[in-house]
């Protein structure tokens, strides 16, 4: 069974039923492209996920950036991965997703050192 995901607006959080894993993010407005001169873009930057050691391992920080991801996505917003999680893991796995990131904070591919 899928568990059921909250969105905490007052709190800018993404939380678990019982409210103890959570995704937090902050929503602002950056320079972007817009042709000739730059306008802003709104984006949600995502700062943290949190899950407890006794939810790890169920796929809960999953959840947590299915939801916000999708609330980004309803609300035209661009995401910002500050979260090492939704940037090392969530985007690698689900790379269908990197659509929505703001491309100036898509991270490109480490180059090998020889």
């Amino acid at each position: 069974m899928e568990p059921k995901i909250v969105w905490n607006q007052t709190c800018n959080r993404f939380e678990s039923e019982d409210r103890k894993a959570f995704l937090e993010y902050e929503e602002r407005e950056v320079e972007g492209n817009g042709g000739e001169g730059k306008s802003k873009v709104k984006v949600m930057d995502i700062t943290h996920t949190f899950v407890p050691t006794s939810m790890r391992g169920m796929g809960m920080a999953q959840h947590l950036c299915n939801a916000a991801f999708r609330h980004a996505q309803l609300n035209s917003l661009s995401i910002i991965p500050s979260c090492s999680y939704v940037s090392e893991t969530f985007l690698p796995r689900n790379p269908d997703m990197k659509a929505i990131v703001n491309p100036q904070y898509l991270k490109s591919p480490r180059s090998k050192m020889s």
